[in-house]
């Protein structure tokens, strides 16, 4: 655990209050079976999915983050996290808790009521 923590240290202050806006969003008795890590390591998907999808590049130049405007299918997406969480829990890996589908899908919501928050997506 405390490597885990240690690489919550690592993260740009915007990570982390991106991190700490979607936990506080969790209703109290999912929290529990939700750390900062597992969200953290949902949000590092995420954006494994968008560049799969192409909406994502990696300026090579700078090494800053791209993201492209495009549609995002929340099914295709929520698939993607639950097959990739699904490997990473049976792989043992340190930094995945085996989250639910629900979870997976709290943390999704979460993401894109901070997204909301910051301008950086319209409601619908």
């Amino acid at each position: 655990m405390e490597n885990n923590n240690y690489e919550l240290s690592l993260l740009e202050p915007e990570e982390r209050e991106q991190i700490d806006f979607i936990y506080n969003l969790l209703p109290e008795q999912d929290r529990q079976g939700i750390s900062r890590q597992d969200i953290l390591y949902v949000l590092d998907l995420m954006d494994d999915f968008l560049e799969e999808e192409g909406l994502l590049e990696v300026d090579e130049a700078t090494g800053e983050t791209v993201y492209l405007d495009g549609e995002v299918d929340d099914t295709k997406q929520l698939d993607f996290l639950l097959k990739a969480v699904k490997k990473g829990s049976a792989a043992s890996s340190p930094l995945c808790s085996p989250l639910t589908s629900s979870q997976i899908q709290m943390i999704m919501d979460g993401e894109l009521q901070y997204g909301i928050s910051k301008g950086w997506y319209e409601e619908e």
